[in-house]
């Protein structure tokens, strides 16, 4: 078998779900539907409707769902990670970003192919679980064997729709950088490497499982040279898009402005990545010019709220990007600075904190699913998820609604998911490119308390290293 698993075969099974308690199909057309169903042929929803207008056709569908007591949408969609962050949570817990990066680098640098394959696969299950059905990821570090056909493998095996990033650190400590020379690569293998995981594994079709970004770490971990030879090559194949970190806090536009007398306007025009195929992690500390220049190139913003608190980043000012045009999908980062992939959760925070400055409309619950969903699929380059309607790939979630967190809510069950968070329980159904991926709560796919077991091994022995503190 390969070293990147072996992709799944499109279903071809018709699938009914129907007597949906609330179908909030996030479709400017169809809207919130009572008592509904959805009719899946193969990976691709072909109807959606009220259960009272089901047909013989979709009666006689090869497998039935009933979904009463349920509020189901559409699969939510993540657009920043870093899974192998999964492996050492709760380090250096009062650092801001390099201070938190330099402890960080330690065990990092032992990372192996093993351990990304583990670590990418509960990270998985942790978004599977939280309503996620289709995530990127910015793999940056190729220590030892590591791969990316590492993570490739665990989507594959898990079934979620992926979007992994061939990302990279070319500039260490010796030539100004932050991470340790021994992390590095050089610029040639690494643009050989994207090359040749485009030609392998990229997949522009629509319903696509699998497709390949480019995704230098950042202005601080790679050189302006490779930003715009990355460009470039992205460009020369079909929805290969573009990923970084930027204007993260306020340490990294002052290494903007000090190594390059550049702002995070002017680098990323000049390094060609002012364009609508570019999404940018965070964001937090745009003027307004910038915010007028994201809008006007398209450039979409993965906005990480539990990240940016945890390191003491800033808030992401996405009411005033929304309001501009500026396009923003939700990301949990890795779980090393998050500490957690709870996508669900990540959008409550989202919510939440474009109102903490004294606006209690700042997001509405309905804005930050749409952040969640279409937000992230239009980041992601897609137009087939985000909405549940004929003609889109069929991925969509279920929860239960009879549990502690909806009662009290049974008038608002949509507003429910994001207010009442907290107390959810584990999506009871999720359906991935037609798929039942978790069904009755529980994951079809793999046994979690095994998956669970082999990643806190891999994770004691990473975190044995956590005293090297990043030095070489």
């Amino acid at each position: 078998m390969s070293r990147a698993g072996t992709a799944g075969l499109v279903p071809t099974r018709s699938l009914l779900v129907r007597d949906i308690q609330l179908l909030a199909t996030l479709d400017t057309e169809l809207g919130d539907i009572r008592d509904a169903a959805i009719y899946i042929e193969g990976n691709v929803i072909k109807w959606v409707g009220a259960s009272t207008q089901l047909t013989q056709l979709h009666n006689n569908a090869e497998n039935i769902i009933s979904l009463s007591s349920r509020v189901v949408i559409p699969g939510l969609i993540n657009t920043h990670h870093h899974m192998f962050g999964c492996l050492t949570r709760c380090l250096a817990q009062d650092e801001l970003l390099f201070g938190w990066l330099a402890t960080c680098y330690g065990p990092w640098q032992q990372l192996t192919g093993k351990d990304i394959y583990i670590s990418s696969k509960l990270a998985m299950v942790e978004l599977i679980l939280s309503g996620c059905t289709c995530t990127s990821d910015h793999l940056y570090l190729y220590p030892n064997d590591v791969c990316l056909e590492d993570s490739i493998r665990a989507a594959r095996d898990m079934g979620i729709r992926f979007h992994p990033t061939r990302g990279a650190m070319s500039v260490g400590k010796s030539q100004g950088g932050k991470a340790p020379d021994s992390i590095c690569q050089a610029e040639d293998v690494i643009l050989a490497d994207m090359e040749r995981l485009i030609q392998q594994f990229h997949d522009p079709s629509r319903y696509s499982m699998l497709r390949i970004g480019l995704a230098p770490h950042s202005p601080f971990g790679v050189s302006q040279e490779l930003m715009v030879a990355s460009a470039k090559l992205a460009r020369q194949h079909p929805g290969v898009r573009l990923h970084t970190h930027m204007a993260e806090n306020q340490q990294g536009n002052d290494f903007l402005r000090t190594s390059f007398g550049l702002t995070p306007g002017e680098y990323i025009k000049k390094v060609g990545w002012d364009r609508d195929d570019v999404w940018l992690a965070h964001c937090c500390h745009l003027d307004d010019a910038e915010t007028k220049q994201w809008a006007q190139h398209g450039i979409g913003v993965a906005h990480c709220p539990s990240s940016n608190m945890r390191l003491a980043s800033g808030i992401c000012p996405v009411r005033d990007l929304l309001d501009a045009g500026v396009n923003v999908g939700i990301g949990v980062d890795g779980t090393a600075s998050n500490d957690t992939g709870h996508v669900l959760m990540e959008l409550r925070m989202a919510m939440l904190l474009q109102r903490a400055g004294g606006n209690p409309q700042g997001m509405s619950a309905r804005e930050a699913l749409l952040v969640g969903t279409q937000g992230g699929a239009k980041n992601l380059g897609r137009d087939d998820v985000g909405r549940i309607a004929p003609g889109m790939a069929a991925d969509f979630v279920a929860w239960r609604t009879d549990g502690i967190s909806f009662a009290g809510a049974q008038h608002e069950l949509v507003a429910a998911l994001l207010f009442c968070t907290p107390g959810l329980a584990p999506v009871d159904l999720s359906v991935i490119n037609g798929e039942v991926i978790v069904k009755d709560g529980q994951l079809i796919r793999c046994d979690l308390q095994e998956v669970i077991q082999e990643h806190n091994r891999q994770s004691f022995a990473l975190c044995s290293h956590v005293s090297q503190q990043g030095t070489e």
